[in-house]
């Protein structure tokens, strides 16, 4: 059943859990998730990057998903574009029959952004689309997204509720401490949850969301190192954290990296041990039973088993 997010996070705000969005970028990722969603009886976000429109184009990726209301009618789900960097990602998403959009500028000058975000957020809304926003930066590289260490600035609560006010986007996207990709930190983990609550006293009542928030197990990390992996140093946002940030009114936890580590995992060790096998089903059929699993599991550190 498609959804647009506002009603989903209506429902976490009040039941104190988040939503997982999950990347999407082809067929055994989305099955994938779909059945981890099933089997929890979970809300999930299907997310479309602009990495995975080049990928896969997105009129088969929206195609998979009309296919994904068939077989799972009773699981809600939205279809979400990712880090739209420009209005016309945005309003092809729109137009596509997107659920829900990002626009992200928040490279921008804070005023540009405001600017961006309302063209956004006016355009889906007319169309009756939700839209997300950002504002801060996150550190580290996803698909077309880097920003430096050097670059990577918190969200100020004053400033959140100014763009909340200014653009009218549904939700926003706050950096306290997250970072895209597989090597968010070289020390311990840290989210800044008091930053977090500055900005939800200044805006009571309304979603935010983390992106970035993989925690890269380091099982999976050691799995692909294991059959011809190089994979050195990732280290991600601990699941404890993520609870906790779901508890507060983070409503949407974005997760990327996990799920390509879990299928190129067990592409990996299948392949391995299995060396004469040349059919892309047995090898992606396995890595589709194992991705199933680690979403029921990121389903359980949001909170969300048993919302559908």
């Amino acid at each position: 059943m498609l959804q647009d997010t506002k009603i989903m996070f209506e429902k976490a705000l009040t039941g104190k859990y988040a939503i997982p969005a999950f990347n999407i970028n082809n067929m055994e990722m989305i099955q994938g998730i779909m059945e981890g969603a099933r089997l929890e009886k979970s809300p999930v976000i299907l997310q479309v990057s602009r990495g995975a429109r080049k990928y896969a184009n997105p009129v088969f990726l929206k195609k998979m998903v009309e296919a994904v209301e068939e077989v799972y009618p009773e699981i809600p789900f939205a279809l979400h574009l990712d880090h739209g960097d420009d209005f016309e990602i945005c309003k092809d998403s729109v137009d596509g029959g997107f659920s829900s959009v990002m626009i992200d500028a928040s490279a921008k000058p804070f005023e540009e952004n405001i600017a961006l975000t309302k063209q956004v957020v006016e355009y889906a809304h007319e169309r009756g689309v939700v839209a997300e926003a950002e504002l801060g930066k996150l550190a580290g590289v996803e698909d077309d997204v880097a920003v430096e260490d050097k670059d990577a600035k918190f969200t100020d609560p004053q400033e959140a509720k100014e763009f909340v006010d200014r653009t009218g986007c549904d939700s926003l996207a706050v950096a306290i401490g997250t970072s895209h990709g597989a090597f968010k930190f070289k020390g311990e983990p840290y989210l800044s949850f008091d930053r977090l609550q500055e900005i939800t006293d200044l805006l009571p009542d309304f979603p935010f969301v983390l992106h970035g928030a993989s925690t890269v197990l380091p099982d999976f990390v050691d799995l692909c190192n294991q059959y011809g992996g190089q994979i050195e140093g990732a280290k991600g946002v601990s699941e404890e954290l993520l609870s906790e940030a779901a508890k507060m009114n983070v409503c949407k936890i974005n997760i990327d990296t996990d799920l390509r580590l879990v299928m190129t995992g067990m592409v990996r060790k299948y392949l391995s041990k299995n060396p004469s096998e040349f059919d892309p089903r047995k090898y992606l059929g396995a890595a589709r039973d194992e991705f199933t699993k680690m979403v029921q599991h990121k389903i359980h550190v949001c909170g969300s088993q048993q919302k559908a």
